[in-house]
Order: C-alpha cells, then sequence, then structure tokens
C-alpha cells in the first residue's frame, strides 16, 4: 500500500509541476463549448443571391418587385436577414456571376404577369443544407405574394450527401493529423534521444535540417490525405469529371501539406515534452477544423467566428478541395490557392526562425 501511496504523490506531483496540461485540461472543455457549440448549428444568414427577369423586358412585373422586397426582408425572429439579394440587369449576367461563385442561387422570374410561366431556381447543391433554405425562402415569398407560378428547381451540381459534403473536410483532417503524429511528435522523440544534436555535429545547415523534416513530413501527410481523397470516392461516392480536375486536387493537396506540416513542426519545435506538444496542437486542431467549413458552413456562424474562418488556411483548403470534387470548377480557386501559397511560405519561414532559436 505505501508504493501505492508514494507513485500516486510522485504522478501527482508531476501532473501538478507542469502548468501547461493543466491549463490545457481545464481550457479544452470551455473551448468545445464555445467553438463547437458556435460553430454547428447557428442560424445561416446572409447567403448571396441572384434575381433577374427573362429577357426581353421592359417594365419589372409585380411578382418580380414583391419577390425581391420578400427575399430582401426574409429573415428569423431575432436573427439577421437570411438573403443578400443583388439585382441583376439580364438572365446572363446572374448566370455569370452565379458560375464565377459570386452568388450561390440565381431565380430567373418570368417577364409577363402570367402564372403560366414557371420561375427558374438554379442552387448550388454543393453546401449543406443552404440549398434547401434558398427554394423554402424563394416558395415563401412568391406564396405570400398569392403567385400561382409553378418553380421550377435545377440543382446544378445535382443531388449531394452530407457524407459527401463532411467527406472533403475529412481529407484536411486526415492531413493535420498525419503531420501532427508523425511529425511534430516525431521531432520532439528525435530531441529526446539525441538525434537533433548528433545532426548539429554534421556539416548540414540548421536551415537544411528543417527544411528536410518539413519535406518528410509534407510527403506523409499527402499520402495520408491522398488515401482519404482515394476513400471518399469509393464509400462517399464522390465523382471526378476530369483528369484535369484529379490533377488540380493532388496540386490543392501538396500545397495545403506544406503549410500545415510547417506550421506544426513551428510549433513542435518550441516543446521539449510530447504531452505538451499533444494538448496545444489539439487545441489548434480544434480551432483550425471547427471554423474551416469542414461540419457545416460558415454562412451559421458568429461574426467572430467567421473572422477567424478568414484568417484559418484549412478553410480555403476545403473550398478549393470543394470547388473541383463537388463543383468540377477549376475557375473558382484561385483565391484559395493564393492564401494557401501565402500560408505555406509564412509557415515555413515560421518553421526554420522557431527552430534556429530553440537549437540556440
Amino acid at each position: 500500500m505505501r508504493g501505492a501511496v508514494a507513485i500516486f504523490r510522485r504522478d501527482f506531483k508531476k501532473f501538478l509541476g507542469n502548468p501547461v496540461i493543466i491549463v490545457m485540461t481545464l481550457f479544452m472543455p470551455i473551448m468545445y463549448l464555445i467553438i463547437f457549440g458556435n460553430a454547428m448549428g447557428g442560424t445561416i444568414t446572409h447567403i448571396p443571391i441572384g434575381v433577374a427577369q427573362e429577357e426581353p423586358f421592359e417594365d419589372a412585373t409585380p411578382l418580380f418587385l414583391s419577390a425581391v422586397e420578400g427575399l430582401g426582408r426574409y429573415h428569423t425572429a431575432g436573427n439577421p436577414r437570411i438573403f443578400d439579394v443583388t439585382v441583376f440587369s439580364g438572365e446572363a449576367t446572374a448566370k455569370r456571376a452565379f458560375e464565377e461563385g459570386k452568388v450561390m442561387a440565381v431565380a430567373i422570374f418570368p417577364s409577363r404577369v402570367s402564372n403560366d410561366h414557371a420561375v427558374r431556381l438554379y442552387l448550388d447543391s454543393s453546401e449543406y443544407m443552404i440549398p434547401g433554405l434558398i427554394q423554402a425562402g424563394v416558395s415563401g415569398v412568391m406564396a405570400q405574394s398569392g403567385a400561382q407560378n409553378p418553380l421550377q428547381v435545377s440543382k446544378i451540381y445535382g443531388e449531394i450527401d452530407y457524407i459527401q459534403f463532411f467527406g472533403v473536410g475529412v481529407i484536411v483532417m486526415a492531413i493535420f493529423m498525419t503531420t501532427m503524429m508523425g511529425g511534430g511528435i516525431g521531432l520532439i522523440r528525435d530531441r529526446e534521444n539525441g538525434i537533433i544534436e548528433g545532426y548539429l555535429v554534421t556539416p548540414v545547415k540548421r536551415s537544411s535540417i528543417i527544411l528536410g523534416i518539413i519535406a518528410s513530413g509534407t510527403v506523409k501527410a499527402f499520402m495520408a490525405g491522398f488515401i482519404i481523397f482515394l476513400v471518399d470516392i469509393v464509400v462517399a461516392g464522390v465523382t471526378i469529371r476530369s483528369m484535369e480536375t484529379f490533377l488540380m486536387v493532388l496540386v490543392v493537396l501538396f500545397i495545403v501539406s506544406i503549410g500545415i506540416t510547417s506550421l506544426v513542426v513551428s510549433f513542435s519545435s518550441r516543446f521539449s515534452a510530447q504531452q505538451e506538444y499533444a494538448s496545444v496542437v489539439a487545441f489548434l486542431n480544434l480551432v483550425l477544423f471547427m471554423t474551416s467549413g469542414a461540419f457545416y458552413p460558415v454562412l451559421g456562424m458568429p461574426d467572430w467566428l467567421r473572422w477567424i474562418a478568414t484568417i484559418n488556411p484549412e478553410y480555403y483548403a476545403i473550398h478549393a478541395l470543394r470547388s473541383l470534387i463537388l463543383r468540377g470548377q477549376a475557375n473558382l480557386i484561385g483565391m484559395d490557392l493564393l492564401a494557401i501559397f501565402i500560408f505555406s511560405g509564412i509557415a515555413i519561414a515560421l518553421g526554420i526562425t522557431t527552430y534556429r532559436r530553440t537549437l540556440e
């Protein structure tokens, strides 16, 4: 019994002597409550949609005017408006904005006052819940105006299930988890075993050491992301429309792998114990993944979480992958690639700088 008490005292003192573990043990559940609770299930607002009348037309019809007004005021109690409505001068202009990703739906209203002509609604079906909200909103304002026109709905990217929507996010999760386990923890283990000190007595530059570690972690993370991508094709049923799209997916996976590996390695170089590192990186994973839009549309998050999403590299990675895998539109990922490139460059510089300071 005395032995058990002695071991208990030693282990408990060790726990009390590590403030990082104590703080993260208490901090993590609170952050799960705040971030996860706000990131999931919120009211989706400010959905960008476009409206236009069929061409040719001279004057706006009563149905068109009432629909524009009704959609602009459409909201639930205590929440901001659900739709941000843009009125386009014609159908061609509205559809061009839809193809460029500026709006998530386009409603084309007939130019004649007649109940025989259908209202045509084009939806970006690659998002979760948003297409249903848009369709319900258009149907609702038409009913309020007393219109009897049929509603013709076109889901541009077909029927997309939640497993396909979420499956794209899991690819990025696999990259982060592989980097966390195979890159960061491996670096700390090498330091504990004296391998890093062995590198320092060789002619290899310190920057070369960190670049080699980042390169190795990048390859492992890319392989993990590629495997989950193939699993998505088999299990989730996503389809790749062309070889060009397939190659672009690989490019995005590789760039994301570089950036996330560099970030994780820069964190790991500041810790000497695996336990401390794991707790901090688990918190980082929570913040990045929950605000990436992998689980739930970013439009359903409060404003302060949306701001985090705008500086979250995983948000741009998931948007780029969804544009390629679910939409088959490589023209929508220009800003995503730019953001990921910038993040990767900053992460590599941060990793080299942090590692050098740690060795000094």
